[in-house]
Order: C-alpha cells, then structure tokens, then sequence
C-alpha cells in the first residue's frame, strides 16, 4: 500500500491487490515506529495520521518477577514523534489507502486475490487472480510480491528461502483493560512464561511466547489449565481470564526468520515478509516493509525496472534487514529459550539491569528499535 501511494505519488499507474473485502484482520502487528512517523511527515500526512486514535508508547519497560524495569526510552529520539503509536492495522492501511487514491494512478482492488504469475519468457509479465466477478489477469512492467510471509508470488518465481529457524511461536489474544491496570506497554518474563502486553485503551493486546509446535500439549492440558498459567503472568487480570473462554479466542502465529537469497527476477520484486519474514522480537515487521516500500519507490519512480534497478533495492536494503534478523535470532535463541526452559524465578539479565541503570543505552535501544539500521527518507517527487 505504501509502495502504491508513492509510485502513484510520482506519476507512476499502480493496481494494488487486496483479497479480502476489507481490512478489518485482527492479530496482526499495531505498532507503528518513529521511523514510519517520520515517514508521514516526510508526506505531509503526520498530522492528519496524529488525529486517528491511538495510544503512544514513550518508554518500554520489562517486569521480572515483581519488579519492572526500563529498556527503552523513545522520547530523546530526533524525530518529530519520539514514540511509538500503537493503532489496529486495519486502521493504518485504510489511512493509506485513502491517501493513495487521491493520486489518478492508483487502483485499489478489493476481493482480489493474485493466484499466480504471468510470464513471458522468463520474464514476470503480471498476474492472474480470482474475485467475485471470476477470474482476471493484470499485465504490468514489475509485479512487486508484498503478500506476506507464505507469498504466493515468490513461490512462484521460485525464489530461494534461506531459514534461520525460529524456536518460538506466539499465541495471541485480548484481556479487557480495567482503570485500575497499569499503565506501561511491557514483557512480563518469569517462572517460564513471557508474554508481552499492548496497552490499546480499553483492552490489552497480549502475545503469549511457547515453544514452536507446542501448541498442542497446551491444549490437551485444558482451557483452565492455560488460564491459570496466564494468572501466573499477569495476577491483576485474574478477574477476567474467563473472557478466554474458547481456543478460538486465540491466534496462533507460526514465527518465521528466514529471507530470500535473491529478492527479485525479471520483471519481479519482493518486499515486506515477502522478502524476508522477521520475528516479532522489537515488533519492527511493519516498519521494516515501509522503509523497503520507501526505497524502492526512490529507486523504481522513473519507471526503470532492470535488472540493475532491482539489485539497487535489495542492495539498499539487505543489510538492515540481516542486522535485524541477527539481532532477534540472538534474543530468541539466548534470552526468550533460557526464558521458556526455566520455571524458576527469573532474575533479570544484566544486559537489563544496565539498561535500567543507565539512560544513554536505554536511547541507544529505543534507537535499534524506534529508527533501525539505516532509516529511509522520502526520495520519489510529487508529479507534475
């Protein structure tokens, strides 16, 4: 959707394929960084952005046993928006897409799904796909593959995946919020359990860390038996786990860290988890796919599609996204496992205590988290 905004932005026609009919999904990442804040600005759209309710995130904290500690601070960011704003996805993309269309370029469709690739030789020529109104293909100079961790597009470019592995998955779900509950967006880590919790306003936004492929021997324990692990996490919510009263309450998210080796073929661009699925360690996916959407659009808005113009892309965005993923395949495998496999009061890290002990390394931390390697500024024009 991003990428739709700017190439429409410069001039460029734009069809972005939506498959639902809507973009009311739950579970799905709210956070939106200073990084993409910036972004907005950049745009001219951060004011009308600031006016959608919201909550903002200035410090983020982590609780080990009973005490809380402070791990990153954003408000001594430069940027114009030193937080993070935590607003429902469906919301953002709306925002979007909204923008977008005031653009004569781009195309929004609806109910549409992308089934497959059009070729022409070896080149990607557009796509085939289903909706309501039955079967239809869109021709077009560059397909750009932004759907997603099980990409329909780049299996069938048959890009290679390189996989990190991931020895977590997330269950995720919502508690009502009282008056009462703290305030702070936290990670609640302890007696083997971690689950981190959103304040979204008048509910928490929960994510609940297990084992990969452990989601089964959670069940077959009982309903009440995972409620009562979720008491120990969090005792304030006691009151309410019965709000959790179906497994359908519950999201599974099968965490992925893997990454395309190539990005693109002829005619052929992926972006987003399409290029390189990310873990949800620092929350940092969505914005990680803008700034791919942002330099993409810097290199691609004169309408070169090369080959050369493409590896410019990957080229520009490789290495954030490698020092991410080294980043949080570290913390899985160090801190969120030795956190899992340890029912015993937990004591927090060092590398914790430092953080809540001096300030400079909770900026630098709200700097990894908030801005990520090497941020993207706005480089395509506004057409003539």
């Amino acid at each position: 959707m991003m990428l739709g905004l700017l190439l429409a932005r410069a001039g460029r026609r734009v069809v972005v394929l939506e498959k639902h009919g809507d973009f009311l999904r739950d579970f799905r990442g709210d956070t939106i960084h200073p990084s993409t804040l910036e972004l907005l600005h950049e745009l001219g759209l951060l004011d009308a952005f600031l006016k959608l309710p919201q909550q903002r995130v200035s410090e983020l904290q982590a609780q080990f046993g009973g005490m809380s500690f402070p791990v990153a601070d954003f408000s001594r960011l430069p940027v114009r928006c030193p937080f993070i704003a935590l607003i429902p996805q469906w919301d953002f993309l709306a925002f979007l897409a909204e923008n977008a269309k005031r653009y004569p370029g781009f195309k929004l469709l609806m109910q549409a799904e992308a089934t497959g690739l059009l070729f022409d030789g070896d080149k990607v020529s557009g796509v085939k796909g289903t909706s309501p109104q039955g079967a239809f293909e869109v021709r077009a100079g560059l397909v750009v593959g932004a759907d997603g961790r099980h990409s329909t597009v780049r299996e069938q470019a048959q890009l290679e995946v390189l996989d990190l592995g991931a020895p977590i998955d997330v269950l995720w779900f919502r508690l009502s919020r009282r008056p009462r509950d703290p305030q702070a967006t936290m990670a609640r880590f302890g007696g083997g359990q971690l689950m981190v919790m959103l304040n979204r306003g008048d509910y928490w936004q929960c994510a609940f860390v297990i084992a990969k492929g452990s989601l089964e021997v959670l069940r077959s324990r009982g309903l009440d038996a995972f409620r009562a692990r979720l008491t120990r996490s969090v005792p304030f919510a006691a009151d309410r786990m019965d709000e959790i009263d179906s497994w359908d309450k519950l999201k599974l998210l099968t965490v992925q860290v893997n990454r395309l080796r190539q990005w693109h073929r002829a005619g052929l661009l992926c972006i987003g988890d399409a290029a390189h699925a990310m873990s949800p360690v620092g929350g940092v996916g969505i914005n990680l796919a803008i700034q791919d959407a942002v330099a993409a659009a810097n290199v691609l808005w004169k309408g070169d599609f090369s080959a050369a113009s493409l590896r410019a892309v990957q080229r520009r965005r490789e290495f954030p996204t490698r020092i991410t993923q080294a980043f949080q395949v570290v913390v899985q495998n160090n801190v969120l496992m030795r956190v899992l496999a340890d029912e015993a009061p937990l004591k927090a890290p060092l590398a914790v205590r430092l953080l809540a002990r001096w300030p400079a390394l909770r900026r630098m931390a709200a700097r990894m988290v908030g801005l990520g390697a090497r941020p993207e500024h706005i480089g395509s024009p506004i057409a003539a």
